[in-house]
């Protein structure tokens, strides 16, 4: 009797053993719990804002939207106190045009009602017609071109030797100079009115600065090879900030 007992107690045992074995081997037939790690979208950038990318410099997005460095410095330190030109960082928001100036206040008429009635009606003031500004460029420099506009370049190069003249391309004010830009070298951007500014790159010799008003064919920096391989001048147009091919402007 104690024999058959340890028997059934010993093949009840081996039995529960056997399910627990098998229970634990069952795959799982249901997915595991999966933890959303996508990162959430970017916030969309106000109009007239540019948010900051990977490299950027505040002279190089001014460039990019046709500003003046400092106008676009100006703006973001009227905005915001605390806006330091010199560091930026990713993600942050900058004002790329000029902020919208406070309405003027209506002035009041202080003529009486019958003064009023004896004076004609003043007519009616027409709109303001503004034609789209055109531009023709001078060659900022004598030289071979040696490199064609394209998305790539931006501009066009004009091969020289250290110390030739650059010659503002056209009537305009002297919006930088420089050579915080990376890839240009002592940079020259000249702004020729709201829609044009011009570029001249790689120079050896600044001899403006910003703020100079400078006439089409003056002398505005020398030639030179900072930032690039040989002697050359970089020459860009800007359209409304967008760099477009300027053979076709120059004379």
């Amino acid at each position: 009797m104690p024999n058959s007992l340890s028997k059934s107690l010993l093949i009840a045992f081996m039995s529960a053993t056997l399910m627990l074995t098998v229970g634990c081997s069952t795959p799982r037939t249901k997915p595991a719990t999966v933890t959303d790690r996508v990162s959430p979208l970017p916030e969309p950038t106000p109009p007239g804002y540019y948010r900051v990318k990977k490299g950027d410099t505040l002279a190089r997005i001014a460039l990019d939207h046709g500003q003046a460095p400092r106008d676009v410095a100006q703006w973001n330190t009227a905005a915001n106190p605390s806006f330091n030109p010199n560091i930026i960082e990713v993600g942050d928001l900058v004002l790329i045009k000029a902020p919208a100036g406070p309405k003027p206040a209506k002035a009041v008429d202080t003529k009486p009602a019958s003064a009023k009635a004896d004076e004609p009606a003043p007519e009616p003031t027409k709109p303001e017609i503004v034609a789209e500004p055109g531009i023709r460029l001078s060659w900022p420099a004598k030289g071979k071109v040696i490199a064609e506009f394209s998305e790539t370049t931006k501009g066009i190069d004009i091969a020289g030797k250290v110390g030739e003249p650059v010659l503002a391309a056209s009537d305009g004010k002297v919006v930088y100079a420089g050579n915080s830009l990376r890839g240009y070298g002592n940079l020259v951007i000249v702004k020729h009115d709201n829609t044009y500014l011009t570029a001249y790159a790689h120079n050896s010799k600044l001899i403006v600065k910003e703020g100079d008003a400078v006439r089409k064919g003056q002398k505005i920096a020398e030639m030179g090879d900072t930032d690039t391989t040989s002697a050359r001048l970089h020459f860009e147009l800007r359209v409304n900030g967008k760099p477009v091919n300027p053979t076709p402007y120059l004379q």
